[in-house]
């Protein structure tokens, strides 16, 4: 009995060995590449893959996020994240900040503050959340609220990649600050497969970049 029950022990191993890593495996990827006309690369761009047909699982990466607030500017510029989410606005700076937003998406205020505030705030409805500091008009942010947990954000080379998506077809869009247009005529489709990876290509046309300047101090070098 003992050999048996130690034989079915072996066995049920080598067949779950066999089968994680094949469940892992069915997940597939998007490659994107998000250009200007002139075929720059563009950065901070918001690559978003929902699937069709059906409901994306937003909560499954909803958690935690961090914007910081270093030498008088928002960091990172553009934050992607799923609806749930709850973000901290540390101030890292050695003056008060005074963080709000009017986007319907999101409309809060952290009045005038230095460190961490003690509560988050929770983006719990998508859309883009334009956030600003009451004291410091160059201080501009977006943070991008997604109703599914499959998006990425594009660098300096102007690519993105999007992981762990279960085969299937999706609706892949892209937003920027300054895209010209609307988001949705950026939709497509595009089919996952169960492994590997499948490219797409973006060229965006941008508006001018309209952020204030920063205001240098009367009589010193550098910025208030």
């Amino acid at each position: 009995m003992t050999r048996l029950v130690v034989g079915l022990v072996a066995a049920m191993a080598t067949v779950c060995a066999v089968a994680g890593p094949a469940r892992v495996a069915e997940a597939g990827e998007i490659h994107a590449l998000v250009t200007d006309p002139a075929n720059h690369p563009v950065e901070d761009a918001v690559v978003v893959a929902v699937p069709e047909g059906q409901t994306a699982t937003a909560p499954v990466r909803a958690g935690r996020e961090v914007v910081d607030q270093v030498d008088k500017e928002f960091v990172p510029y553009v934050k992607p994240i799923v609806v749930g989410s709850q973000v901290n606005f540390p101030n890292k700076d050695n003056i008060r900040h005074h963080v709000y937003s009017f986007s319907p998406a999101k409309t809060f205020e952290l009045p005038l503050y230095a460190g961490t505030p003690a509560t988050p705030v929770v983006f719990d409805r998508k859309g883009v959340v334009t956030i600003g500091c009451n004291i410091h008009d160059w201080m501009i942010a977006h943070i991008y609220v997604a109703e599914t947990p499959y998006f990425g954000k594009t660098g300096t080379d102007g690519k993105a990649r999007l992981e762990n998506l279960p085969p299937g077809r999706y609706a892949v869009r892209v937003w920027h600050p300054r895209l010209q247009g609307t988001e949705e005529s950026t939709s497509r489709t595009i089919t996952v497969e169960r492994s590997g990876a499948v490219d797409a290509t973006w060229q965006l046309a941008l508006k001018q970049e309209l952020r204030p300047r920063r205001s240098p101090v009367p009589g010193q070098r550098g910025y208030r």
